[in-house]
């Protein structure tokens, strides 16, 4: 039975690519490619001459049922643009249905923007959170960027130029001034790794320019625990709302149990208000 082959390809340098996967760029009977123009270039420079076909997030209804006929005589192989197809990207639709159909699923690993990111940083000692794209809306992006505060390890997120700033703006918001690492054009000649506050990035990123991403320091321990007891204090109130207890005696009892303070705990009290006006 055929093999579908998941290649890493450069991110950036074209010698990120592994001679491995230039093997099996080779030898496979078909290439299917997010964007061919951008693959030819690589099998060009490599002097392979595989045939190509197009795979991306517009075309892949109509190409899976094309592409596992072709695996059906012969051995494929899976490329995006740059790095490790299936990770912020259509990949894993095909990767589904070849496995579904019996065929077998190879990975041959290469470089990825998010490793290598992680590994320049010096911000990632216990493990990190990859969060892909942040949402394109603010509102949006501030919502799961808090949805994030609590989390104790890393963030590593993609972001575009033209919605850096924002996004950085509200990282400070939604996160606070925290460490981070801003990883531009990874392995490309202007190579750049920005180390410092998230509000010191925004200073410094005047006209972003080429593909970034992000690695930001995870919550501080005091940070998640006091997460999890103003989560506390809000199931409480909820809960006292719910059985008619008055606003003194539930802000009373909550600050007694998780020992914030009378401001924050009112504060949410009246949340739990508008909630259920909602």
């Amino acid at each position: 039975m055929a093999t579908l082959y998941v290649v890493g390809t450069p991110i950036g340098n074209m010698e990120d690519v592994t001679l491995r996967g230039l093997r099996v760029l080779r030898e496979v009977g078909l290439i299917a490619a997010e964007d061919t123009r951008v693959s030819r270039r690589l099998l060009i420079h490599y002097d392979v001459h595989t045939r190509l076909t197009s795979f991306n997030e517009h075309n892949q209804g109509a190409r899976i049922p094309e592409i596992m006929a072709a695996l059906a005589t012969g051995d494929v192989a899976l490329v995006s643009d740059a790095g490790m197809p299936g990770v912020s990207d259509p990949g894993q639709a095909l990767v589904r249905a070849a496995a579904s159909a019996g065929y077998e699923v190879v990975v041959a690993p290469g470089a990825s923007a998010v490793t290598a990111a992680v590994a320049a940083s010096g911000l990632v000692a216990d493990g990190f959170v990859y969060v892909g794209f942040l949402p394109r809306k603010q509102g949006e992006r501030v919502s799961a960027l808090r949805g994030l505060a609590r989390e104790r390890r890393a963030l590593v997120a993609f972001e575009a130029p033209h919605r850096l700033r924002r996004a950085l703006g509200d990282m400070l918001e939604a996160l606070g001034n925290r460490r981070v690492a801003v990883c531009r054009e990874m392995t490309k000649a202007h190579e750049e790794v920005f180390r410092g506050s998230i509000g010191e990035a925004i200073a410094y990123f005047q006209e972003p320019r080429g593909e970034f991403t992000l690695v930001i320091e995870g919550a501080s321990e005091a940070a998640a625990d006091a997460g999890a007891l103003e989560d506390h204090a809000a199931e409480m109130l909820g809960e006292l709302r719910r059985r008619g207890v008055g606003a003194r005696e539930a802000v009373d009892e909550a600050m007694a149990a998780t020992g914030l303070s009378r401001r924050v705990v009112y504060r949410m009290w009246v949340a739990t208000r508008d909630e259920g006006r909602g």
